[in-house]
């Protein structure tokens, strides 16, 4: 698995089309960036599978509401 690519998302907010680098060599990752366009924070998750040697990538606005 590479551990180290490079990742197109789409920023929930604006709708920015960005290059993100994703290092996945210390496992799952939970983190936030800011959209270089609208300068709003993007929740990214990062999931590594060892077993099926994928790496998932998530991106939200870390704005929906729980009840």
């Amino acid at each position: 698995m590479r551990d180290y690519f490079e990742r197109n998302i789409v920023c929930p907010h604006c709708g920015h089309h960005t290059r993100i680098e994703v290092d996945a060599s210390a496992g799952d990752q939970d983190y936030y960036e800011d959209c270089q366009a609208c300068c709003n924070p993007m929740h990214l998750r990062v999931v590594r599978n060892e077993i099926s040697d994928e790496v998932e990538v998530s991106v939200d606005a870390d704005d929906e509401q729980y009840f």
